[in-house]
Formats: C-alpha cells, structure tokens, sequence
C-alpha cells in the first residue's frame, strides 16, 4: 500500500524490480544480481528462488557466505562476486570471483569468466573448479579455452573420473585435436550409416547403431587356479557404433574405424577382446569376422599378432559360439 512508482511503464519486468528494490533494498545490489527480476527465461523453479534468495539477503545487508553461499564460494570468492566489472551476468561473475581465488591478473579472470567454464552445471564445481584452477596457471585464448572444455566435458562423460591434475596444456591440446580427427571420423561413420538406412539396406536404429552379426557377446572368468588377477574376466563384444568402432581404433592404434562401411553393409562385423580386473579394463585384441563366421583378421595393438594366452582365450570364444580360426 506504501509503494508508488513514479515509472510510466506498464513493463512487468520492470515494475517487479521496482517492487522488490522499494520491498527489499536497504543498500545497493549489483545489476547481476537484480537480473532474476527481469528475466529468469531458462532458470529452473530452485535456481530462480535462490538467486531471488541471493538478492534478498545481500539487498537488506546479511551475509551471502552464511546465508548458503559457502557451498560454493569463499569468504573472499562471495566479495569478489558481489563486485563484479559492469556488463556481467550472475554465472559470469560467479567463476570471475573463482578465478580471482587462482590468478591476480583481472583480464585472465575474465577471460575465464566468459568462457564456457561459466556455464557448467554447480552441482559438478568441483571438478570445473579445478579446471579453472589449471587455465589460471596454463593462461590461453578464450577461443582455446572454449575448445578444450568441449573436449574436457567429453572425458568427463566418459569417464567420471577423469581428472586435469597433471596435466599440461600442450598435452590436453595434443589429445584435443586427435578427439577433433575421431569426431570427424564417427561422423563420417554416421553419414555412411544414414545413407545405407535410407537405402533401406539397414534398419534404422534409434540409437545409431547398425544389426551386426547376430551373436551375442561373450564372457568367461577363469577359475581360481588360472586366474592371473583377482576378479579377472575376459570379455568379447560386437562393436556396432561408429563411437565405439573409432574409439577402438584410437586406443589399439590400428585403422579399424576404416571396415565400417563393410559392418553396416553386413559383410563383415568387429569384436574386442577385452581382460577385466579389478584395476581396469585392457583391450587385447580386435577382431574381423566375415559372413561366413570366420575370423579373418586378429590384431593387438600396433597390429601386433596375439601372444599364446591371448589365442587361448580367443579359441575358447570362437568355440563357444562357432567362429572358424585362421
């Protein structure tokens, strides 16, 4: 009843953040943060309540760190995202105030401000911490920066427990063109793919993979007296999409990604042979089966030949399922 707005606008937006400014503001709040009564286009339900939140505690005077802040920042990031240059947005400024903990240079801080590190998801700071952490004491182009976190995202999805630490920029660089050249090559795959589905040569497959030979995959744990590691298992399986067909290519450095065409056409199909422990999983051998069921081709890293125990494993697999052996 006490709230007059001498605005002659009928914008809603506008009139929001006037009502909570005249509700709310005993001192002032950075534009960043009084954004959320603007705008909250793509801000789920918890994420607009918070920053709403936010902007409450720090417009009557509290504390951001006490109030929930520290879950994410400290003492000295909540001051430095409170403050930060004109022109930036709540996440923005979030990781500037981040960067500023790693790197008293305010341009790098920035730079990694404006970088996709900004719009990772909170719940993996963490891990994305530590990534600014790397770029604030390995400084590259905002360009450069945007690449590598595509390329760090991928390693994460991978792999949950991929780390930066050790690392260099040279070698994450090194790593990041050869996933550029595998992207390429899976998309090659994937349009040789969509072409012999449009032909109707292949059915189509929701989650694009081609039909491959109609076998199962294969498993056997050795027993006790003839296993070499504790948990060992061996395990063979049909690779049937152009991800897992590259992949296989890259880690056993042969050229197998190059037989897709012959797999989605049906005249050939790859297996791995793969040894599982506790420790790991290691690739032993890739595998070339024809039409015919027979295995054309066997090939360790580097197109090495199998050793003895590795052929052992092998023909206890293609007796199992009926493969004839060179």
């Amino acid at each position: 009843d006490s709230w007059h707005p001498q605005m002659k606008t009928r914008d809603a937006a506008r009139l929001r953040l006037a009502a909570a400014r005249h509700l709310f503001a005993l001192y002032p709040v950075a534009s960043m943060l009084e954004r959320v009564w603007i705008d909250d286009v793509g801000l789920g339900a918890q994420e607009v309540r918070l920053r709403r939140y936010w902007y409450v505690v720090v417009a009557r005077g509290g504390s951001l760190h006490k109030a929930g802040a520290s879950e994410w920042l400290t003492r000295k990031e909540v001051h430095a995202f409170l403050n930060p240059p004109a022109g930036l947005g709540f996440d923005e400024a979030f990781w500037r105030a981040i960067a500023r903990s790693y790197t008293s240079d305010p341009g790098l801080a920035l730079c990694i401000a404006r970088s996709k590190i900004a719009r990772t998801p909170r719940s993996e700071i963490a891990f994305w911490r530590e990534v600014a952490r790397f770029f604030c004491a390995n400084p590259a182009r905002q360009e450069t920066i945007d690449d590598l976190c595509d390329f760090i995202a991928d390693c994460r999805r991978r792999d949950g427990n991929w780390r930066i630490e050790g690392r260099t920029l040279a070698s994450l660089n090194r790593r990041m063109h050869e996933w550029h050249r595998d992207m390429a090559a899976i998309e090659r795959i994937e349009a040789i793919r969509r072409r012999a589905n449009a032909r109707g040569a292949t059915p189509v497959a929701a989650e694009a993979t081609w039909p491959g030979l109609p076998l199962a995959d294969w498993e056997w744990v050795p027993s006790a007296k003839e296993a070499k590691a504790k948990g060992e298992r061996f395990v063979v399986r049909q690779l049937k999409r152009a991800e897992d067909l590259v992949m296989e290519s890259r880690a056993m450095r042969h050229c197998v990604s190059a037989y897709a065409a012959k797999c989605i056409a049906g005249h050939a199909s790859i297996w791995s042979l793969r040894r599982c422990t506790k420790d790991g999983i290691d690739r032993l051998l890739t595998i070339e089966v024809d039409e015919q069921r027979r295995a054309v081709q066997v090939r360790g890293f580097a197109n090495r030949l199998a050793h003895a125990d590795e052929r052992n494993v092998l023909e206890r697999w293609a007796k199992a399922r009926a493969i004839a052996l060179r």
